[in-house]
């Protein structure tokens, strides 16, 4: 009650005509965040849910939470890995969380500090999105990345890959995943190789990564085991190593309906069926990675599971479902195997099917109304005979 009283009390200064109005959008964001808006509509029919965006991009940050614990903690695993010591379990969270709290601070002052500036130009209200876009930027994110990088990232994937569209909901890629691609193409030093992957390596140390090994040519046997990668005690990208935790998310975003199933079946069936091909032709040391490998392999169960199944990026009919997440693992493997120089196959293969999803969908559909034409017109045939 404290607080509410407390917000209702400086509420008149940002409304318009009170003297801190030009920050009216922050406020409303602060105000919002605490609690539900008491706005009301006033016409139209409408259906009250308590399941609204807000509380989905709760479920998707929930969801996230294991992620963010286990790559907290492998940041600081593998920093002491590599200097050959021995940490407890609380000294390598520690040592991770004072690595990853910066990154978390640049992403969210810095994205939040955009959408804000536009909203209040727009005379619109903050959009929750970026709650979940800020949260997951530095989860695929190298942990030692330079601030000043991440943050011309995030003000290029907000302005460029949101706003310019007219903010959240009608941006066309994923905004997290265009800040990846912005550092992987005009950093490619600080986003590919064996030394960024862990917190302040030492020199001896290899640090390379599952990709990283098939890329320079190792074979299956000098990959780390299946249970490693499974477990996710490999370097990586902060959140993208554990396979257990993005299970678990994944299973708690499919039980609260937040994530399409379609979407993530197709992706590991996808994959599952190029990297079969591949095995079959097996003319190269890429191509004789057993298929499942591809899933335990780099960002591809992180990018399933919480990029690709983005609601606004992605497919919206039921079958363009099916093809879109199809087509994304089918490419993830075909640019890991068939174009080494971009060994995360799974980034580029869903902006790339983010560009195309409204044609699938454009597809699905123009067939949907031909096959209804055809039936009714062999309906009113035998209707005349």
């Amino acid at each position: 009650m404290g607080l509410r009283k407390f917000l209702d009390n400086i509420k008149p200064n940002f409304e318009e005509g009170g003297k801190l109005h030009c920050f009216h959008s922050l406020f409303d964001a602060m105000e919002t965040f605490f609690y539900v808006p008491n706005k009301v509509t006033l016409n139209g029919a409408h259906v009250r849910d308590a399941v609204d965006m807000k509380r989905n991009m709760i479920y998707v940050l929930i969801a996230l939470i294991p992620c963010f614990l286990f790559g907290t903690w492998n940041i600081g695993y593998q920093h002491f890995l590599s200097h050959g010591e021995t940490a407890t379990l609380w000294q390598n969270f520690g040592y991770g969380l004072l690595k990853i709290l910066p990154l978390y601070i640049v992403s969210y002052v810095v994205g939040l500090g955009i959408e804000i500036i536009f909203a209040q130009i727009r005379k619109e209200e903050v959009n929750e999105g970026y709650f979940v876009t800020g949260f997951l930027i530095p989860l695929i994110m190298p942990a030692d990345v330079p601030l000043w990088m991440l943050a011309l990232a995030v003000a290029f994937a907000v302005i460029i890959g949101k706003e310019v569209f007219g903010g959240s909901g009608m941006n066309v890629v994923n905004p997290a995943l265009l800040a990846r691609a912005f550092l992987f193409f005009s950093y490619p030093s600080q986003m590919s190789g064996d030394g960024i992957w862990i917190a302040e390596k030492a020199d001896a140390y290899s640090g390379a990564t599952p990709l990283g090994t098939i890329l320079n040519g190792g074979g299956v046997d000098q990959l780390p085991s299946v249970m490693e990668m499974f477990i996710g005690t490999i370097p990586g990208s902060v959140g993208e190593t554990s396979k257990i935790a993005i299970l678990i998310g994944a299973c708690f975003l499919l039980l609260t309906g937040v994530a399409s199933f379609r979407i993530m079946l197709s992706t590991f069936v996808g994959a599952a069926a190029m990297g079969l091909l591949f095995n079959a032709i097996g003319t190269t040391t890429a191509m004789e990675v057993p298929f499942y490998y591809h899933f335990l392999m780099g960002g591809f169960m992180f990018g399933a599971v919480f990029m690709a199944t983005d609601p606004v990026t992605a497919a919206q009919t039921n079958t363009g479902k099916i093809i879109y997440g199809f087509l994304i693992g089918a490419m993830a493997v075909l640019i890991r195997v068939a174009n080494p120089g971009y060994p995360e196959g799974m980034m580029l293969a869903i902006l790339l099917l983010n560009v195309f999803a409204p044609l699938i969908d454009y597809c699905v559909v123009a067939m949907n109304i031909r096959n209804r034409k055809k039936r009714w017109a062999k309906a009113e045939e035998r209707s005349t005979k």
